[in-house]
């Protein structure tokens, strides 16, 4: 493993709008001015979360799936964050993990939004999938997911990285700064969560609050309310450090999914 460098895109989205929600992302990461192995994007975020997948979904080989190319391509990074695919007739809220050679892996969101209707349009995924990035183990989940610590849980130290991508309201927030950091140290792994600011078409807000947290509960970032594109590094020695000073993960229970 090698440290890496991780840029959180906590980006205001508008509603519905894919041609303006990808010129303004590419406007805004014009403005990175450091080398990035991972440019983490919201959830769904070339329209904001929407049902409205008659208007928004795309292919595999859509407009949003060739931005990225683009940009993982210009930046020489992975570009990575959900969107709503459509494919064999079904809807997917997929988490696309796209290198800079075109090479693309993904994660269909498992736990679909009731309160919202979103397990009646789209399928919910049904395994989960691990990424490798210069030797990181990256798990990816989205949102909704991060309530469900079973489906989240580290067997074995499978994942060294937990991403949630999300567009979480600000009225849970008091929920989502409490569940990462649990994630983390239950896990003993850094948890990344990314999430949008702003107001949708249903004018729920968003308030962002995208954090990393370290294996010991420590936070490496936070940043609530404003648009901000920022980038850390990772140091796998206090991977290492946590998971030897405290075994925790010996004495874990073992499930199946």
């Amino acid at each position: 493993m090698e440290p890496i460098k991780i840029t959180i895109f906590q980006a205001y989205l508008f509603w519905e709008n894919v041609e303006k929600n990808l010129k303004n992302l590419a406007l805004r990461l014009s403005g990175l001015r450091e080398k990035t192995d991972l440019i983490l994007l919201p959830e769904m975020f070339n329209t904001g979360f929407t049902t409205n997948v008659e208007k928004c979904a795309e292919t595999m080989n859509g407009q949003t799936m060739h931005w990225m190319y683009e940009h993982a391509k210009a930046y020489d990074c992975v570009v990575a964050g959900s969107l709503i695919i459509v494919e064999d007739g079904k809807y997917y809220n997929r988490f696309v993990w796209m290198s800079p050679d075109g090479t693309c892996t993904h994660y269909d969101k498992r736990h679909l939004f009731a309160m919202a209707g979103e397990d009646k349009i789209f399928t919910a995924g049904n395994s989960r999938v691990i990424f490798d990035l210069k030797g990181w183990k990256v798990c990816p989940l989205t949102c909704y997911d991060l309530r469900f610590p079973v489906w989240s849980r580290n067997l074995g130290e499978a994942y060294d990285l937990l991403v949630y991508t999300a567009s979480w309201p600000d009225k849970r927030s008091a929920h989502w700064r409490a569940l990462i950091p649990a994630r983390a140290i239950e896990n003993q792994a850094f948890v990344i969560g990314v999430n949008r600011v702003g107001y949708d078409g249903n004018e729920t807000y968003f308030s962002g609050g995208s954090m990393c947290i370290s294996p010991l509960g420590d936070v490496v970032y936070y940043k609530p309310e404003d648009e901000d594109l920022y980038t850390f590094t990772l140091n796998p020695d206090d991977l290492t450090d946590a998971r030897e000073k405290y075994p925790f993960l010996n004495d874990a229970d073992h499930f199946s999914f």
